[in-house]
């Protein structure tokens, strides 16, 4: 076989990445953000990795703007009304042997008197009454930025 030999030359371009249109991202997230889905297998299902959905959730997220779930809502409580006090003990002599022991009815029921605030990233804060609320902003700062 002498002479010139033809010989084409061909390209060939293999694209490896697949481009998935807004649109079925969106549903594909969707179908990911039902409750009691498993996450691995939605990605399994459409043919991607978990984490490339995963980063499309927290890309989403971040695209909106605001969180979803319970955000934190400034809220002023009442002083409790001032408490019973007890009745006076009776002077008569009569009386005197009597136990001086205020009625049940006097006597303060213990009260819960918690908050618990859940944050919109997981976490959960319970604080008493008693509790300092420049303390409690600078702690949920710091939680909310995680």
């Amino acid at each position: 076989m002498s002479g010139d030999r033809f010989s084409r030359r061909y390209s060939v371009i293999a694209e490896t990445r697949r481009c998935w249109s807004d649109a079925e991202k969106d549903a594909i997230i969707a179908e990911a953000e039902r409750p009691g889905v498993n996450i691995s297998a939605v990605a399994r299902r459409h043919g991607i990795k978990p984490s490339l959905l995963f980063r499309w959730r927290r890309l989403a997220r971040d695209a909106k703007g605001h969180r979803s779930g319970p955000a934190f809502i400034p809220i002023t409580l009442a002083l409790p009304a001032a408490e019973a006090k007890a009745p006076p003990v009776a002077s008569d002599p009569d009386t005197s042997s009597k136990s001086s022991l205020p009625t049940a009815a006097a006597i303060p029921q213990p009260t819960d008197e918690r908050i618990e605030i859940e944050l919109g990233n997981g976490y959960r804060v319970r604080i008493g009454a008693d509790a300092d609320i420049a303390a409690l902003q600078r702690i949920l700062d710091v939680l909310e930025r995680r």
